[in-house]
């Protein structure tokens, strides 16, 4: 078998123990010892990662001293410090409020790479929230800070492992944006730091902690519809081309471009857009199917009980119609096989139909997941229950606060009061990552070598029949070889990565810039 074999981490104590979380109290915020060596206030960019790392980690091994146990659980009057790092849509629109809307917590530092998205953070801290910040440049200057309890990963996936990992280390609890990782790999690396270091890490699956998502769930698994059939998860959410340049846009003078960057190559760029739209390559992005599709995802998995990979996984895809930078695929199905039930995805970026502004939908909804019952079908995310003939017999209401959830187990001092623990955020983002690894391995077909290999499965022939009908309506030919096929994938679900395939276990891991490397845990 051609694995990558890994060491296991603890999860419910079938693959090792589980930090004891509830038992061993956790330390959100301790001190620097004296005698140990503390990452300075202001290092600066030459302080190399192993220096950072070394520092860091000899600061967690205090956790387990004595010195440290007075701030283990913090009270209910215990104010919490969060600091934010990226400040983005995410960043700026959900963390900041999110952490501040709740009593006793307040935002102490915020961090980006770019002065300007800095600058404009803090001045609406102080507009809004009545209080300073902290502004950093560098992660690794807030991170090292003392007085700060949890640390808010709000940057893109391929900025997410260090940060996390870093904080951990340094005895920092951690709420990570999705999607948790950008290789498999990096998010066995978070998982074992978070146990290794006692640490809460949430991760940005926010449906976990919905009171409307839970109740259909509970619904679903009653039997009151019977027994599942199959799961559809979709997302059709409109994407307009990022552009093509015949030369590199310019970096502004505003953005450390090599802070930015991080593990990532550091390589020109041709679209027209530096920030967000870096979603759309795989240097630094996973897709639609990663980035919006790991929430669906995650339902899917959560309904269904399944705690690891699917058993095999097949992707169809391609970047259609758009002419630009972009390389990750706008329009793409997946198959994921799993023992309970098969879970189908399915992803649009482009509009119903060429030169048309409706938007394709799946029984009526835009992005959902889709319960088929053998008595009706329930869609989880929007909390409605159907009979087969599409008459609606049961709503399901109620909020989420995964913010508040975080603080609520930091309080607690108990790990299995996270929504969405680091865990199961690895768990579903690993497995959107198995999809892209197919397409990724893919290569060009037409429609009727793609129905071939998709074979005797009959809902993944139906789900290619509505991937084939969007795509003519945009008038793309589907019996030229304008479609990527991927394999068929066999996973061994124990160890996390591909059975006799060397090709796809090479996309399991990703590789780094020398100062940026994730360290193995």
């Amino acid at each position: 078998m051609d694995c990558l074999r890994l060491h296991r981490y603890g999860d419910d104590g079938r693959n090792g123990p589980v930090a004891p979380v509830g038992q061993t109290a956790i330390v959100p915020s301790p001190a620097f010892p004296p005698s140990l060596p503390c990452p300075p206030r202001n290092p600066p960019m030459s302080l190399s990662r192993r220096q950072f790392l070394h520092r860091s980690t000899a600061a967690a091994a205090s956790l387990a001293l004595p010195m440290v146990a007075a701030r283990s659980v913090l009270g209910a009057n215990d104010e919490i410090r969060v600091g934010v790092i990226g400040l983005g849509v995410r960043g700026v629109g959900a963390h900041v409020p999110g952490f501040e809307s709740l009593e006793g917590v307040r935002v102490t530092a915020v961090c980006d790479p770019d002065r300007q998205r800095l600058d404009a953070c803090s001045k609406m801290i102080e507009d809004t929230y009545k209080h300073k910040v902290e502004t950093f440049k560098d992660l690794r200057d807030l991170i090292a800070r003392k007085e700060i309890d949890a640390v808010a990963v709000a940057t893109m996936q391929y900025w997410h492992a260090l940060p996390t990992i870093w904080a951990c280390q340094a005895g920092k609890h951690v709420y990570c944006e999705k999607p948790l990782s950008h290789f498999i790999w990096e998010g066995q690396q978070m998982v074992r730091a978070s146990r290794k270091y006692n640490r809460l890490v949430q991760v940005g699956t926010q449906r976990r902690s919905s009171t409307r998502v839970r109740r259909a769930i509970d619904y679903v698994r009653s039997g009151e519809l019977g027994k599942i059939q199959y799961v559809v998860a979709f997302a059709n959410k409109m994407r307009a081309p990022i552009g093509k340049r015949s030369k590199p846009l310019a970096i502004p003078d505003s953005l450390d471009y090599e802070l930015w960057c991080g593990p990532a190559r550091k390589e020109p760029l041709y679209r027209d857009r530096i920030q967000y739209d870096c979603s759309f390559t795989w240097n630094m992005g996973d897709g639609e199917s990663c980035n919006q599709g790991v929430h669906e995802i995650d339902v899917a998995r959560w309904l269904l009980g399944e705690t690891s990979l699917p058993r095999r996984v097949m992707s169809v895809g391609g970047r259609f119609c758009f002419d630009d930078a972009g390389d990750v695929p706008n329009t793409q199905i997946i198959y994921y096989d799993y023992p309970s039930a098969p879970v189908l995805y399915e992803v649009h970026n482009m509009r119903a139909a060429k030169g048309s502004q409706a938007i394709p939908h799946f029984r009526g909804a835009r992005t959902d997941v889709c319960a088929q019952c053998e008595g009706g079908y329930v869609m989880m995310i929007s909390g409605f229950a159907y009979d087969n003939a599409g008459k609606k017999i049961k709503s399901f209401s109620g909020g989420e606060n995964p913010f508040g959830n975080l603080v609520a187990a930091m309080r607690s001092g108990r790990q299995e009061d996270l929504c969405a623990d680091v865990l199961e955020g690895h768990r579903s983002t690993a497995v959107t990552h198995t999809g892209n690894i197919s397409y990724r391995l893919g290569k060009n077909a037409a429609s009727g070598e793609i129905r071939e290999q998709i074979g005797d499965t009959p809902l993944f022939q139906d789900m290619y029949t509505r991937f084939e009908e969007h795509l003519k309506s945009h008038e793309v030919d589907v019996d030229s070889k304008n479609i990527t096929l991927g394999p068929w994938l066999e996973i061994d679900r124990e160890n996390e990565c591909f059975k006799d395939h060397a090709e796809a276990n090479r996309l399991v891991r990703g590789t780094y810039r020398p100062e940026w490397i994730i360290p193995e845990i």
